[in-house]
């Protein structure tokens, strides 16, 4: 039996004792909290990890069943809490994982203090009356594209993902990052975060939320954080100047303040 530590290759760093996890979202893994994590490692336990089939996480405990949905990944997220035994935490999640969090903090909300969703989206699919940013047809195309040759979607679509052409250096490590994901694995979980709908989840949640959102994102455009901030009932909303989907790598500056400011302001009702 593999260790979970091992397993989702987790890394502790910092100085402090509350713990702060940062849950990467899709074709990416840790690496991607390398300008965001040193900035709080003074005051924080920092937990890292990978999702499984992610990353240096142990691609041999991959499980179609387990991973059809994201329950099975906020799962992992919970084992890694107990198996640590951290408490009290701060969940800091991008993209995909700020749902996979949702669920983690319903199943378990004794476990976490704060969340802090950047980008997140509870269903990419528009719907009557709901705007997720994509047609149906558009995800069929997407999928079909992915199982055809998924090296060169990653290579058209990771730039776009990314946004800021005029640092195309970005682009290139996300397009690096999706290509280094064993295809297999990359396909499933794309079909299971685009096809995701959690909406009716986000009511559930009762810890209190900081929402992210990108001034210009093809992902999760603004109007999907608007609905996320509108539908978590302790929610604050935060949109940045920066663009693009993964504000982490782009503006990091930015994206520490917001969060820095949200820790100070909720400590300090």
């Amino acid at each position: 039996m593999t260790s979970i530590i091992k397993r989702n290759n987790v890394k502790i760093l910092g100085k402090g004792t509350q713990p702060m996890l940062f849950a990467h979202g899709y074709g990416c893994d840790q690496n991607m909290w390398r300008y965001i994590y040193p900035a709080f490692e003074e005051d924080y336990k920092i937990v890292l990890f990978d999702h499984t089939g992610a990353g240096n996480s142990d691609e041999s405990q991959y499980s179609f069943e387990k991973y059809n949905t994201l329950e099975g990944y906020s799962e992992d997220l919970l084992e890694i809490c107990e198996e640590l035994d951290l408490q009290d935490v701060i969940l800091v999640a991008h993209s995909v994982s700020s749902m996979i969090g949702v669920l983690a903090a319903i199943r378990n909300p004794e476990r976490f203090l704060k969340l802090i969703l950047i980008g997140p989206s509870p269903r990419y699919i528009n719907d009557e009356g709901y705007f997720g940013g994509f047609n149906h047809e558009d995800i069929v195309e997407l999928m079909e594209a992915l199982d055809s040759n998924y090296l060169g979607w990653s290579a058209q679509m990771a730039p776009v993902i990314m946004g800021n052409g005029e640092r195309p250096e970005l682009g290139e490590e996300l397009t690096n990052s999706f290509c280094s994901t064993n295809p297999v694995i990359a396909k499933h979980f794309a079909q299971v975060t685009f096809l995701s709908d959690n909406r009716i989840d986000l009511n559930a949640v009762k810890v209190p939320a900081l929402v992210v959102q990108c001034s210009q994102d093809i992902i999760a455009p603004k109007e999907v954080g608007e609905y996320v901030h509108k539908n978590l009932q302790n929610s604050s909303f935060r949109l940045l100047n920066a663009t693009g989907h993964c504000p982490n790598l782009s503006a990091p500056d930015e994206t520490i303040k917001v969060m820095k400011e949200f820790l100070v302001q909720s400590s300090n009702p």
